[in-house]
């Protein structure tokens, strides 16, 4: 029986898992989760190596060189966690304790592999991996159990990098609300400005090695309403000192504030996985979710006849039930779909009536007609459920189809410019009435999506949306009340700009929104979502207008477009070949998924789509996707120590291209350039070098699984433990304490020395 080292520690690369000696070291993030997977990995195969009565001086020298290897390498990983636990002296009791366990586990498994110059390593005399299997395993789950206390605590520097820029943030926030004069206001918001960078670069990382894609999610929208703020806090600022006497003016201002600072906290809620007076998240359940667990329940009862009561089965179709009537009770909800979905509800009530009489008939008795009749009848309850989800959709999406289409206009912000220009008090207030309706209509819009967004990551984004509808609305109404009082103020009206940009954005946001939701319905996407992130500007410049948005116009995305289409069908083509690996979790299939997600925003931002809205955007995205890529060239390299000696130069070879390449993607993305004709070939360029990557992976994907395929089929014997190359043992041994050490001290750092771990390839 094959044992692994991380049954019983803990530790587990495919799960959130925390540590076997303390439950509350759970893994969150993938490059902790990354960093341990090739040293659970190789340790695995350690322990499960075959013995065999007749040893070759070949085996025994390779498994004291992995023995040699380890404590080496655990060595050099305890070095720097001790220089860690020096640096902070909050951690650093519990990161020593760890080290001193890492570096007693290596030295363990170093004496235990040290057979190599014995005759007989089974004599009594020396104990031995041959002698003493159990104290092998033994040593590797504490070894195992260490290093991932050390990382986690390493990962724990980076939560508190992001609570201390927020904490700067909050406290030039509080000044900023207090200053009376322009002069201050200035100098405040140019250190504001910098601060903002600083934490939009942190949390973006952040965001991005989140395993939880629900906090993926949260996080992004958290995200996106600080970038939106930023800016009506410099115009509702600088409006509110302009007119100090307006009430109108000092509610729109004290609005964003209350709005950054709720952002700002649940930034801080979702990197701690801490919530206020240590309540739980209440997310409401949506239709989708309760007919998903509804139609398992009932699917479930052909294993088991025993394993629900009826009451339990009634009580879900009743929660179920109870939230159509969001649908059936809705204005907004037309006739048809309302008595469409009321007539579903009953049906859906009688099936389950039938299906539990004939249920409770074969607990009794398992003839084969009643089992026959059972089946017709979880057949027909899951066929009516699969109607009523088809049927509240259809009521969503159409609703949300009609309102965006009569809104895309903009007429009544249009109205609110001319007539608050005007100062025409009478005339805004009639169109803040109906701006107050439209509010409404896209709020309920919102709700309804949220029903049939089909996974997690999208019912929080529609979420957001309505959240964002009900601040903007009122918003927007105090900045057209300002500009109303004071006609001819040209900071009320770019206030007023400001803030119905971003109405107007929250629209074209829900158009995205509501393909990806019938994208999901359909099967087109499944669970993928694409990266957002904040803008990062080569310059941290704290004037927020240089760092103006730029989009494609209309003959710039038609130039493009073919480039785009050529990308979409790329991520097709990758999609297709992930969903063929048996085993999802593996780590090249995870770098596939995450760069074709990636590849798949750019092609939307080549049509204005999606949530990459300006080149700025997309040049940070080609920037994680090229590190994405990187990431998958030393998976490669690793994969390529599992496979035979005759397949591996291939593999090699593919994954230097894929190096070089990335590279290539990488110095492109970064490159400075002025100008919108430059700006315009960096993008094209971008796109270009992204889509040749991707033809690689297409290539690269089917060639992995044949050979991982062909690895499994083979017998699976120990081939000798390459010696270390020369450049890494010295690497190892003159590593000093670094210089810069806020650049070194971290996930990153320790993610290098795990990575040396690789001990034993198998043939």
């Amino acid at each position: 029986m094959a044992t692994s080292p991380c049954s019983s520690s803990g530790v587990s690369s495919s799960s959130s898992s925390g540590l076997g000696a303390d439950a509350g070291l759970e893994i969150r993030t993938r490059s902790v989760e990354q960093t341990l997977v090739p040293l659970v990995s190789q340790i695995t195969t350690l322990i499960n190596h075959k013995d065999k009565p007749k040893r070759s001086d070949k085996t025994l020298q390779a498994i004291q060189r992995v023995g040699q290897a380890v404590n080496l390498a655990v060595g050099r990983f305890v070095t720097v966690g001790e220089a860690i636990a020096n640096e902070n002296h909050e951690l650093k009791e519990e990161m020593s304790v760890a080290c001193i366990e890492a570096r007693r586990a290596g030295e363990t498994i170093a004496q235990l592999t040290d057979v190599a110059s014995l005759d007989h390593p089974e004599s009594d005399s020396h104990i031995t991996i041959f002698t003493d299997k159990t104290g092998v395993v033994k040593a590797a789950r504490l070894l195992l159990s260490s290093v991932t206390k050390v990382l986690v605590l390493a990962d724990r520097i980076v939560i508190k990098q992001i609570i201390t820029s927020r904490n700067k943030v909050l406290a030039t926030m509080e000044q900023l609300e207090k200053v009376s004069s322009f002069q201050e206001f200035v100098q405040i918001f140019s250190q504001f400005g910098n601060e903002m960078v600083e934490f939009a670069h942190l949390t973006g990382d952040r965001q991005n090695d989140l395993k939880d894609e629900k906090k993926k999610a949260r996080m992004a929208a958290s995200r996106a309403v600080l970038e939106k703020c930023t800016m009506m806090l410099l115009t509702a600022s600088k409006t509110c000192l302009r007119h100090p006497d307006c009430e109108s003016a000092r509610i729109n201002k004290d609005g964003v504030f209350h709005r950054m600072r709720l952002a700002l906290e649940q930034v801080i809620e979702i990197v701690t996985d801490s919530r206020p007076n240590g309540e739980n998240e209440m997310v409401p359940i949506s239709i989708y979710s309760g007919i998903k667990e509804f139609k398992n329940k009932v699917e479930g009862l052909r294993e088991n006849l025993y394993f629900l009561s009826k009451e339990n089965l009634s009580t879900m179709l009743e929660v179920i039930l109870e939230h159509t009537e969001d649908f059936t009770d809705s204005a907004y909800t037309s006739h048809e779909h309302r008595e469409h979905i009321l007539e579903l509800s009953k049906q859906a009530k009688m099936e389950l009536e039938q299906l539990v009489s004939v249920w409770m008939q074969a607990q009794n008795q398992k003839t084969k007609d009643l089992m026959e009749d059972l089946e017709v009848a979880i057949l027909k309850t899951c066929q009516c459920m699969n109607e009523l989800k088809r049927e509240v959709h259809s009521a969503a999406t159409s609703l949300a189809a009609d309102l965006l289409k009569y809104h895309m206009d903009h007429m009544v912000l249009k109205a609110l410019k001319i007539t608050g220009v005007e100062g025409n008090l009478e005339a805004v207030a009639e169109y803040t009435c109906k701006l107050s309706e439209q509010k409404e209509q896209l709020v309920e819009m919102c709700r309804l999506l949220r029903h049939v967004s089909g996974t997690e990551p999208l019912e929080i984004t529609c979420i957001h949306a309505e959240d964002t509808f009900q601040v903007t609305g009122p918003q927007i109404i105090s900045a057209a009340e300002t500009l109303a009082l004071h006609p001819s103020s040209k900071i009320a009206k770019e206030n007023l700009e400001v803030f119905c940009e971003a109405w107007e954005s929250q629209l074209s946001d829900m158009s995205m929104l509501l393909r990806e939701i019938n994208d999901v319905f359909e099967g087109r996407r499944g669970e993928k979502r694409v990266y957002l992130s904040l803008p990062r500007p080569g310059k941290h410049n704290a004037n927020l207008k240089a760092l103006k948005p730029v989009k494609l116009d209309t003959e710039e995305q038609a130039k493009i477009a073919k480039l785009g289409l050529e990308l979409h069908l790329l991520t097709s083509d990758v999609d297709s070949e992930t969903e063929k690996w048996e085993d999802q979790e593996n780590e090249i299939v995870q770098h596939g998924q995450g760069m074709s997600s990636m590849a798949y925003s750019m092609y939307l931002f080549t049509r204005g789509e999606g949530l990459l809205k300006t080149t700025q955007d997309l040049f940070h995205q080609a920037e994680i996707f090229a590190t994405e890529g990187t990431k998958l060239a030393s998976a490669l390299h690793a994969f390529s120590d599992q496979v035979h000696d005759d397949d591996k130069p291939l593999l090699l070879l593919e994954a230097e291209k894929l190096i070089s390449m990335c590279k290539q993607l990488q110095i492109t993305a970064k490159a400075s350039v002025q100008g919108k004709s430059a700006t315009f070939t960096k993008v094209d360029a971008c796109i270009l070098k992204t889509r040749n990557v991707m033809t690689l992976l297409c290539q690269l994907l089917p060639l992995c699984c044949k050979l991982l395929r062909k690895n499994k089929a083979g017998n699976g014997c120990l081939k000798p433990a390459p010696l270390w190359r020369e450049d890494r043992i010295r690497t190892g041994t003159n590593a000093h304490i670094p210089e810069r050490r806020a650049e070194t001290f971290g996930i990153k750092s320790l993610e290098n020395h795990v990575t040396n771990m690789t001990f034993l390839e198998s043939k």
